[in-house]
């Protein structure tokens, strides 16, 4: 399946200014299959090391982690021989082994001419930054995340399907209705299956939703264990009502996070270590309220204020347990969590697409969604789950800041009228 990791790294490789690169994100997004087939297409031969299948590999790096010693090991260990700019390097699951982590900066600085990657996948939380150095300045670092609707659409032979869309996009004219009907539909697939790339080949092969929701049940459960795996014990509790209790936030008109719906009477100092690190593994993704639109609009955050999204839509329905078919042909029983759904899904594809998004509200509780920087311009958009798209608070909006124009995402056609760039949600990818 085509991944887009792939065009960056591609960039890596050519770069001159190449330095060894963390591959993060959270587990089961693909990093160990791009990575290696990335190698096989690229590269004469990869070096793979796995510190979790193989956890005696941890003790190589214990006598020395400079690049004159590590190599001929290595060449060994891996049955070949590591050639300069030929082989590919590759450490996966490298939080385990924190002096792997730390010896990136001495391959960096003595030898640069190694093509070396590590992935892993809860670094944000497993690294113990007290006793072991990180890195910093050393290394690139890219984050990978779940397939996203347009590599969705790839994986289902759609690639016409894709190119029409992205026309359409850019010259703001609508798509037929036979293939705009189809895409909508393939968008709700989506909705159920997700990104993650085995829940996308389970789908693509066999169309079995029963199938994909076992694989998406498996990966919740590792989750779970890396929740007590790699959190405090005092946290470990608190991380999971925090998960669990996000499809629950969801679900309510308004989508802002509220402690008290986690635990009655929870607070900010009870629970913030628990979002913290349920962001920090690649789970989930917090949006914060702006509270004035202007540039830089990280300057204006409000800290208190902010929604959490999950990183995978399949993952959110699993979670919820909802019933496939509800999805598919928009069941009315699915109304008070449609919007929040939807909003969810557009935050996955915005994040895919490297976005910081906020979004706002006015003293009187008129709400756009998501706020972006595009092209170097503030724009707001609004997302609806039908083709309803009566926009009050987006017009309040663009009354208060007059944006060079907005987004309307909804099920309706490619338009665009009055300043509004209408999009439909199986598009979102091309923002």
């Amino acid at each position: 399946m085509y991944r887009k990791i792939t065009r960056y790294l591609e960039e890596w490789k050519n770069s001159p200014c190449r330095k060894p690169l963390i591959l993060q994100g959270a587990r089961q997004v693909g990093k160990t299959f791009s990575v290696l087939e990335f190698g096989r297409t690229h590269y004469e031969n990869v070096a793979y090391f796995n510190f979790e299948s193989d956890p005696k590999l941890a003790k190589t790096f214990e006598e020395s982690i400079s690049p004159s010693y590590l190599i001929p090991v290595l060449s060994h260990l891996a049955g070949q021989t590591i050639i300069k700019d030929k082989t590919l390097i590759f450490f996966d699951e490298v939080q385990l082994c924190e002096r792997a982590l730390t010896s990136l900066k001495y391959f960096c600085e003595e030898a640069p001419e190694y093509h070396l990657i590590v992935a892993g996948s809860l670094l944000g939380v497993a690294v113990n930054r007290e006793r072991f150095s990180f890195p910093v300045g050393k290394v690139d670092i890219k984050t990978m995340y779940p397939m996203d609707m347009e590599e969705f659409m790839l994986a289902l032979g759609e690639a016409d399907s894709v190119s029409r869309i992205k026309e359409c996009f850019e010259s703001d004219s609508p798509m037929p209705a036979a293939m705009h009907s189809s895409a909508m539909s393939i968008y709700r697939q989506y909705l159920v299956v997700g990104g993650m790339p085995e829940c996308v080949m389970q789908y693509v092969n066999t169309r079995d939703l029963i199938l994909v929701r076992h694989v998406q049940s498996n990966i919740l459960a590792s989750y779970l264990n890396d929740m007590s795996k790699y959190n405090n014990l005092n946290e470990i509790k608190k991380t999971r009502l925090v998960y669990d209790n996000i499809t629950v936030q969801l679900s309510k008109k308004n989508t802002r996070f509220q402690y008290k719906l986690v635990k009655k009477g929870g607070r900010a100092s009870e629970f913030e270590n628990a979002i913290e690190w349920l962001v920090l593994s690649g789970i989930v993704a917090q949006v914060y309220k702006a509270e004035d639109i202007k540039k830089p609009l990280e300057n204006y955050r409000d800290i208190d204020a902010f929604k959490v999204y999950v990183s995978d839509m399949g993952l959110l329905c699993a979670k919820k347990d909802i019933i496939p078919a509800d999805v598919l042909y928009t069941s009315e029983e699915l109304n008070d969590f449609k919007g929040g759904m939807v909003e969810n899904y557009v935050n996955i594809q915005l994040v895919a697409n490297g976005y910081a998004s906020f979004y706002w509200e006015s003293d009187r509780g008129a709400e756009v969604d998501f706020v972006i920087q595009r092209n170097g311009r503030l724009i707001p958009i609004e997302v609806k789950s039908a083709d309803n798209t009566r926009a009050k608070s987006l017009n309040i909006y663009m009354a208060a800041y007059k944006p060079d124009y907005a987004i309307k995402l909804s099920a309706k056609n490619f338009g665009f009228e009055n300043g509004k760039k209408t999009v439909p949600l199986y598009a979102a990818f091309c923002i």
